[in-house]
């Protein structure tokens, strides 16, 4: 295992100490505030305390108007709207809000979300002939389309109106459909370029409740945006974490439809207060599990479900995705071990700067996780490809350095298709030219990348004695979560630690054990950390420890308990 480097964040120390005396905080929030380019007093504000008319004008997207127009002259003449949705949370979230905001205006409308495997990726001209045939005037695509010209060139010669709503990047050319709303136009003024897919489905079904006078609905459509944007690891800063962290309060307060609530409940999170690690590990998975294993309809139908005649329906829909999802664990752990053996034993492959695998007949529905994994443990970009009927699909995740999206864009010759984000993208080339991808991908990567960005690296946001850990700081540092992508959960460093108890294995993966510095004792956990066991047992005399703070609650009571990133032997 690769110790990584601890880089310290630098901060303007005087800024930070004029933010902490202005909003009367604690000093070390205030240096997270700046350090995250939140100095200004009413910016900080307004991240503290975000509320819903923080959320911009849903006008200022290109063509919206034009799509709330088309939208509303539907519900009117009764003609039949269909959503156009992904197979992913993101794209399931979005399917869930915008048809419930149609139905809520009295429209009728279906949806379609495609299969993985059955369907392919994105808006395909063979739907849009199936949504016709079905007698569907009008389709509104979220989280999918962008790159979908053909799609739309199929819309127009059927006489289909299409609107398009997408995150994605856009090509140089927009697709010919009536509106495409996606922030990332170039042509697209609209200050909040990183929305999630969802988030942009949330910005047309505001649009539509504004043009309704219906704004009181809002709250609802909120925490399901909240899933898909804490999914779909877009950063939480502007629009993002207003969606996020309003969403999850009310996600913790309820009440919620029969449909919501059972999901919450196989989740395990009935009567907890609800974070983004609830929903990033524990409730989206499940919601994704439909899409990789099955049919992404199962989820979908879960969340639209507000009958609570349908208990005993809704309870086998929950069941059913629970039990998904257990599947796609195996799965994943089946293909990541087989990844790592290929990463460790083939020179070919492990020691280039992207790692390429390719397996015969992996599913589909897991290689995106494997390849997050496969960065996780490697510190590497990585292309994982499943070889089926010799054409080979692959799932690419990235590190901060490399931008994924421009290397396949300069490999675009040998794809057959490709698309994503810098961070995340998917593709399909035919399976005897997996080996020319591999030396093209690196040696783009070769251009860009050197020895010192594949080195792991932890952020440590300041250093911080135990002593210093008070229950201000604590709730303050509480103060600013959601965290994740853009707003990562804050990392700080103590030096010459005493291990006074443990440590201690924890189901043969962890690590548990009693911190002392300067008097003080605090219990921490170091996850998946057990093969440090003697190392840390041989020097707990004197350790650096690199920690986040976590607030726990046991009979009634609040306490600060530490999650370790890293420890080291102290420096003498």
């Amino acid at each position: 295992m690769i110790s990584p480097r601890w880089d310290l964040q630098p901060c303007d120390d005087p800024a930070s100490e004029r933010l902490a005396a202005v909003l009367g905080i604690a000093p070390i929030v205030a240096r997270l505030l700046c350090q995250r380019g939140l100095g200004d007093p009413e910016t900080a504000q307004r991240f503290l305390n975000p509320s819903l008319d923080h959320l911009h004008d849903p006008l200022l997207l290109a063509d919206m108007r034009v799509a709330v127009d088309r939208i509303m002259a539907a519900i009117e003449r009764k003609e039949r709207i269909a959503i156009h949705g992904d197979y992913d949370v993101d794209g399931i979230t979005s399917t869930v809000i915008l048809r419930r905001a149609l139905e809520m205006l009295g429209a009728d409308v279906v949806h379609f979300i495609p299969e993985r495997l059955k369907d392919g990726y994105g808006l395909q001209p063979v739907a849009i002939e199936r949504l016709h045939a079905d007698g569907v005037a009008l389709v509104v695509s979220v989280d999918c389309g962008i790159r979908g010209a053909e799609a739309a060139r199929r819309a127009r010669e059927l006489g289909v109106d299409l609107i398009i709503t997408d995150h994605h990047e856009p090509d140089a050319e927009l697709p010919p459909a009536l509106a495409v709303i996606n922030p990332k136009r170039r042509d697209c003024s609209y200050p909040d370029k990183y929305l999630a897919g969802v988030g942009v489905a949330l910005k047309l079904v505001q649009a539509l409740c504004r043009r309704a006078d219906r704004d009181g609905w809002m709250p609802g459509f909120i925490k399901v945006a909240a899933i898909g944007t804490l999914a779909d690891v877009v950063p939480l800063v502007g629009e993002n974490r207003v969606i996020a962290k309003l969403g999850l309060d009310l996600l913790t307060r309820g009440p919620h439809k029969i449909g919501l609530r059972s999901l919450l409940d196989i989740s395990g999170l009935t009567g907890k207060t609800i974070d983004s690690y609830h929903i990033s590990f524990l409730l989206a998975p499940r919601v994704n599990a439909a899409g990789r294993m099955s049919t992404p309809d199962i989820a979908t139908r879960l969340l639209l479900a507000a009958d609570e005649a349908m208990a005993e329906e809704v309870r086998q829909l929950a069941m059913t995705l629970d039990g998904e999802n257990l599947k796609r664990q195996e799965e994943e752990a089946d293909i990541l071990a087989a990844a790592k053996k290929i990463v460790q034993t083939d020179p070919d492959i492990g020691a280039r700067s992207v790692l390429v695998v390719a397996g015969d007949g992996w599913h589909r529905g897991v290689i995106g996780i494997v390849a997050s994994k496969l960065v996780d443990a490697f510190h590497r970009p990585a292309i994982v490809l499943s070889v089926e009927d010799g054409v080979a699909h692959g799932s690419c995740r990235s590190i901060s350095k490399f931008d994924m999206l421009g290397a396949l864009e300069r490999c675009a010759h040998l794809l057959m298709r490709f698309g994503g984000h810098r961070q995340a993208a998917g593709l399909a080339l035919e399976a005897s030219r997996i080996k020319e991808l591999r030396l093209a991908v690196n040696a783009v990567a070769d251009e860009t990348l050197g020895p010192d960005d594949l080195m792991p690296r932890l952020r440590i946001d300041g250093d911080l004695t135990f002593r210093g850990i008070t229950g201000d700081v604590a709730y303050g540092v509480a103060a600013l979560a959601p965290f994740g992508a853009g707003n990562p959960r804050p990392v700080f460093a103590a030096r010459r630690v005493e291990i006074i108890d443990g440590p201690r294995k924890l189901k043969e993966r962890h690590l548990k054990m009693a911190l002392k510095q300067d008097g003080r004792i605090f219990r921490a956990i170091a996850w998946r950390a057990a093969e440090r066991h003697d190392y840390l047992t041989e020097h707990k005399a004197a350790l650096d420890v690199a920690f986040s703070l976590e607030q726990n609650q046991y009979n009634g009571e609040t306490f600060v308990e530490l999650t370790l990133a890293d420890l080291r032997q102290s420096e003498v």
